[in-house]
C-alpha cells in the first residue's frame, strides 16, 4: 500500500506536526514505553502504564476475532505500532498501520525489524481520512485513540466501511464527549487539540449506520480515561528530573492538559470506550 502524494487538512497537518515533535517522541517514548500510546485498562494500583496500554491492545484484539493468519487488517492511526504487532506476533496476520507522524513511523518500522515482524507489519506515512486502497481491501479494521485528531471523522468511519471485506470488523477505541455534555464546557480541550470537537458514543452509532456499518458491542469504560490520564499525570511529575529530553515548556502544558483530560472525566463530560462495528455480509 503506497501514498503518491499527500494532502492533509489543518487540523490533521496540527496533529502530524505535534507527533513529529522531538518534545512529543521522547515524551511517549519515555512515560508510555514507546510500543503503545493510548488509554489502558488499569486492573490494580501496581499496573504500570505501559501493562495497562497492552491490556487495551489485547482487548481489542480480542474483539476483532482474533483476526486469522490468513487475514488483512488495517490499524489506522497507528502511531508506534504496538498494535500491529501484536496482532502480527499473535495472530500471524498481515497488518497494515497507517500513521500521520514520519516520526512514529520510523520508530514502528525499527520496532518492527528489531522483534522480526516487518514481513508481516507495514507502515505507512498517511491520513485514515483518505486510506491508500482499494475498496474491501482489508478483513478487520482498528484504531486506538486515534480518531479524536481528525476534524473529518465522518470521512474516516465511511474509509474503514469502504476497506472492509463484506462481514468485517471495525473495531477500535475513542476519547469522546459524552452525548449530554454542554458543549461549551470543554473548550479547554478543543484548544489544545486545535479542534471544534470531539466525537461522541451517539454521533460515532449514527455515523457508521450511514455508512452501511452494524452495532455489535459498545463498552463504557470512561472510569479508565480518569484512572489512566491520572496515572500519567502522576508519572510525569515523578519523572519530571529524568525527562531531560524533554523541555519544560512542553511539560508545563502537557500536565496542563492532563488536568483537563481527568477534570471532563470526572464531570461526566467526556467518554471513553470500545466500539465494534460490522459490515453485513451481503453488503
Amino acid at each position: 500500500m503506497t501514498t503518491d502524494s499527500i494532502s492533509y487538512s489543518e487540523a490533521v497537518e496540527t496533529a502530524r506536526d505535534y507527533y513529529n515533535s522531538a518534545d512529543a517522541d521522547a515524551f511517549y517514548a519515555n512515560v508510555w514505553g514507546g510500543e503503545d500510546i493510548h488509554v489502558g485498562f488499569y486492573e490494580g494500583a501496581d499496573d504500570t502504564i505501559a501493562d495497562a496500554s497492552r491490556r487495551t491492545v489485547e482487548r481489542l484484539a480480542a474483539v476483532l476475532g482474533p483476526p486469522g493468519d490468513a487475514s488483512r487488517v488495517l490499524d489506522m492511526g497507528s502511531g508506534y505500532g504496538g498494535m500491529a504487532r501484536y496482532l502480527a506476533a499473535t495472530c500471524r496476520c498481515n497488518v497494515v498501520g497507517l500513521n500521520l507522524s514520519e516520526v512514529e513511523n520510523d520508530r514502528a518500522r525499527r520496532l518492527n525489524a528489531e522483534q522480526g515482524l516487518d514481513d508481516l507489519v507495514e507502515i505507512v506515512d498517511g491520513s485514515y481520512d483518505s486510506v491508500p486502497s482499494e475498496a474491501g481491501g482489508f478483513d478487520a479494521v482498528c484504531s486506538q485513540d486515534a480518531l479524536l485528531h481528525s476534524d473529518k471523522r465522518d470521512a474516516v468511519v465511511a474509509e474503514a466501511a469502504r476497506v472492509l471485506k463484506p462481514g468485517g470488523l471495525f473495531a477500535f477505541t475513542d476519547i469522546m464527549q459524552a452525548d449530554s455534555c454542554p458543549q461549551e464546557v470543554l473548550q479547554p480541550i478543543f484548544d489544545r487539540i486545535h479542534l471544534e470537537s470531539l466525537g461522541s458514543p451517539g454521533t460515532y452509532c449514527k455515523v457508521a449506520t450511514e455508512n452501511g456499518l452494524e452495532l455489535k458491542l459498545f463498552q463504557d469504560h470512561t472510569s479508565q480515561l480518569v484512572e489512566h490520564y491520572g496515572r500519567v499525570l502522576s508519572e510525569t511529575e515523578t519523572m519530571a528530573g529524568s525527562l531531560q529530553t524533554v523541555s519544560d515548556e512542553y511539560l508545563a502544558n502537557m500536565k496542563k492538559g492532563l488536568g483537563y483530560w481527568i477534570e471532563g472525566g470526572e464531570r461526566g463530560w467526556l467518554a471513553w470506550g470500545l466500539f465494534a462495528f460490522q459490515k453485513p455480509h451481503d453488503a
